[in-house]
Parts: C-alpha cells; sequence; structure tokens
C-alpha cells in the first residue's frame, strides 16, 4: 500500500482527510498519469455514491481533471460496478468512483478504474502519488481547458447489461431488496422488475446522511425480518456502493458470500464444468470442504477483492469472492458487483425449482469467532515467536477439525485472530487465548 491508496483506493473523512484540494490534485495527477501514457485529452468518467460529501468531491475532482486538460463525465448516483462497466463500453480514458462503500456516512473515497475496467495497478497508483507530490507547469488555456459534460443516462446501458445475464425465467419470485440508501436504489429495484419478480424495496430513499445507517449489507437483520414479514421467497441485501450482496431465505436465515459461492460455483460445476473457485483466508472451512467433495479446487488469497482478481486473471478462473459478499464474475464483470450476483443468484434459484435454504444447504458452516486486538504493534507481527508458537499448538490441538488465522489489519490498527472449531464454545475459547498472548507480546514499545 502507498502514501494514499490502500487495498481499495483511497479512503478518510470527508473534508478534513479527503478535502477539496487533495482531490483537485488526485484529478490532475490522474490526467497527468493518462497523458504520459499518451492520451492526448483523457476522458475520466465520474460516478458516485449519495453521500453528502458525494457533490462536494465530484466537483473537485472534475476541477482538476478539467484543469489538466481532459474532460469529466459526470454520470451520477451509480453502483461502482456500474463505472467499471461502462468505462469499456463507452471507450473512455478512466472511470473515478467517489463511495466509501460500507463506510459511516462521514467518511468518503475515491478509486479509479482503467480503460478496459478493471482497477488500477500497484504500479500506476505509485505513479499518481509520484505525481500528486509533483508540480506540473502543464496549464491549459482557452478550448484546451477540458469540458464538463453530464451523462446520467448511460446507467441504462448498464442496467441492461445486468438483465441480459439472467440465463432463467425469475418471474413470479417474490425478493425483499435492501438498498443500503446507497447506490443501489437507482438500479437494483428497477433490474429486479425487469427480471419479472414482485419487488419489495428496503432503505431505498438516500438522503445524503442514510447510507449504510441500520440498513444493508452491514446490518442484514433488516432484510431478513422483512423477508418474513412479507413472506418472500428470497432477501437481497446491498452495501453503500452495491459491490456486495447479503442473502436470506424465507425463514430469514442469512445466507453470506461463503453460501453464495458455493451455490454459483456448483451450479457452473454442473453445468460448465467448472474446476477452480477462487476465496481468501478468511473463507469459512466448510466452503472449501464442499468444493472439495465436489472436486473443485480452491485457490486462497490475501484478504481484498483485488488479491482474488489477480489470481483469477492470472489462472484465467470464472468466479472468486470474498465471505463479506463481495463476489467477482468474471465474464460479466471486471469488478465484484452485489446486483450481478443477485441476478445470479436468483437464476440458480430459478432453474433449479428448489428454495434459498435448500441450496445453501451445500455447504456446512464451521462455527467461526473472529477477535479483533487493539492498541498492539501490528508491525512486529511476523517476529513474535511465542504467539506463532501457541498458534500451532492450537491448530495441533483441533487435528483438522478447525483452523486458525492471525493477520495484521490492512486498514486498522489491529490484529485479527480467526478461529473455527467444531462448536463456537470451542472456537472462542482458542481465539480468546491466543488473543490474549498477541495482546501480551505484541505491547507497543514506549
Amino acid at each position: 500500500m502507498g502514501q494514499y491508496f490502500g487495498t481499495d483506493g483511497i479512503r478518510g473523512v470527508a473534508n478534513t482527510e479527503l478535502t477539496p484540494e487533495f482531490t483537485l490534485g488526485l484529478g490532475r495527477a490522474v490526467v497527468r498519469t493518462l497523458r504520459e501514457e499518451g492520451v492526448a485529452r483523457p476522458q475520466v468518467l465520474i460516478g458516485r455514491d449519495p453521500r453528502a460529501s458525494g457533490h462536494m468531491l465530484e466537483a473537485a475532482l472534475a476541477a482538476g481533471i478539467c484543469s489538466a486538460g481532459g474532460d469529466a463525465i459526470l454520470i451520477g448516483v451509480v453502483p461502482t460496478p456500474a463505472v467499471a462497466y461502462l468505462v469499456p463500453h463507452l471507450e473512455v480514458s478512466s472511470g473515478a468512483v467517489i463511495s466509501a462503500s460500507h463506510n459511516p456516512v462521514g467518511d468518503n473515497g475515491l478509486k479509479f478504474f482503467g480503460p478496459t475496467g478493471y482497477k488500477l495497478t500497484d504500479a500506476e497508483e505509485e505513479r499518481i502519488e509520484e505525481l500528486l507530490q509533483l508540480y506540473d507547469e502543464f496549464r491549459p488555456e482557452g478550448g484546451a481547458i477540458g469540458r464538463v459534460r453530464e451523462a446520467h443516462e448511460a446507467v441504462a446501458a448498464y442496467i441492461d447489461h445486468l438483465v441480459a445475464v439472467a440465463d432463467a425465467d425469475c418471474s413470479g419470485l417474490k425478493v425483499v431488496v435492501d438498498c443500503a440508501n446507497g447506490a443501489a436504489s437507482g438500479v437494483a429495484p428497477r433490474v429486479l422488475e425487469r427480471l419479472g419478480c414482485e419487488v419489495v424495496a428496503l432503505c431505498a430513499d438516500p438522503d445524503g446522511a442514510n447510507i449504510n445507517v441500520g440498513c444493508g449489507s452491514t446490518h442484514p437483520e433488516l432484510m431478513a425480518r422483512a423477508v418474513v414479514e412479507h413472506g418472500a421467497d428470497v432477501g437481497l441485501a446491498h452495501d453503500g456502493d452495491a459491490d456486495r450482496l447479503i442473502a436470506a431465505d424465507s425463514a430469514g436465515n442469512l445466507v453470506d458470500g461463503d453460501a453464495i459461492l458455493a451455490i454459483l460455483a456448483d451450479r457452473e460445476h454442473r453445468r460448465r464444468g467448472l474446476q477452480t473457485v477462487v476465496t481468501t483466508v478468511m473463507t469459512n472451512l466448510g466452503f472449501t470442504q464442499a468444493m472439495q467433495q465436489r472436486g473443485i479446487e480452491v485457490i486462497q488469497t490475501k484478504v481484498g477483492d483485488r488479491y482474488v482478481l489477480e489470481a483469477m486473471r492470472a489462472g484465467g478462473h470464472p468466479l472468486g469472492g470474498e465471505q463479506s459478499g463481495h463476489l467477482i464474475l468474471a465474464e460479466h464483470a471486471t469488478t465484484g458487483d452485489g446486483v450481478l450476483s443477485a441476478v445470479a443468484l436468483l437464476s440458480a434459484l430459478a432453474d433449479s425449482g428448489r428454495s434459498l435454504s435448500e441450496l445453501a444447504a451445500i455447504m456446512t458452516r464451521l462455527p467461526q469467532v473472529l477477535v479483533n486486538v487493539s492498541g498492539v504493534d501490528r508491525a512486529s507481527l511476523d517476529g513474535a515467536a511465542r504467539l506463532w508458537a501457541a498458534v500451532r499448538e492450537a491448530e495441533q490441538a483441533l487435528d483438522g477439525s478447525g483452523r486458525v488465522l492471525v493477520r495484521a489489519s490492512g486498514t486498522e490498527p489491529l490484529v485479527r485472530v480467526m478461529v473455527e472449531a467444531e462448536s463456537e464454545e470451542r472456537a472462542s475459547e482458542v481465539a480468546e487465548q491466543l488473543a490474549g498472548v498477541a495482546a501480551a507480546e505484541l505491547t507497543p514499545t514506549p
């Protein structure tokens, strides 16, 4: 990770950490990078989620782009994956999304896509950071200054794309969809209605301040209760920028990204001989066991959708994802897409004629306990000999019936201890014991 870019773009508190001044400079640096790559007059597509700071940062980013001689194309409030799809569809130079995804409303973020719709590489992000520090004498004047134009109608092409992915008749399904008062609000209900579903839309009225507040994929219990109340077949919950999906069956039982990925992988294995699926080290052991029973290889990466996608592209694998519900269907998208994942899941339901609870039974989840250890020196984790010895002892005691994962958080000053075991009590016992060792050994130096 660089000075500004993390595992998923740049994030911070809007107007204090992520300021208009910084964002303007970032727009100039992005255009300068594109000019270095031979693009004479770059065109940058800009989408955002509906949080209050989005207008401010959109204006600043567009100003920076135009100041450097590029054109800014504003498409308004759209899901992150809509920008990824529309960049190559509209044949523009780059795309930018102003969103902090599932973060609180006070935060915001910026992420960029290249001309093929994939997120920027580490090297491209590093070059942008370098240019942010360097004065750029190129100041176009007159007609050479960039222009801003709006193209809100472009989202229609993205909706058409999502509807076309459905490969089974979904009409008649009653679906509850929680849009998190975010970017899915203007897209997800329309897609589901065009598929012929009976739609109950929740939290689809963003006001700039209510994004992710007690709703969406970070609070799926709201959606799960609504499924039962409305007698729906399935519930769907997205996050603020609509790149994630958490589901619920007709009884209100949650179905997370691991289970959705297992359902889609099994379907593709039976239909087209899928051989490999890509996940992260946080994926439940029950998923791996279910795939092994079907002869499907599981490749695990570090936590982060960018690492999942890297492994998918390197091996030519069409399907991957994270427990959080960030799923990537590489034949149809260049990034995780919550609404696309919902279309694929509903197609699997309609095609099978079975309920979501029946399909989700493909995997038996091992109880998983996660303990966050704060106030520690995460940089010294690799050399924590006593902690790693305790981890080895715990793994031996579990004797193949569970697993242990200890890692430093990539976004917070924490060390995360995750334990899976045959019972939640056993998993909690082991996790708390290891967390205690971590807290004692990784005490920061005064």
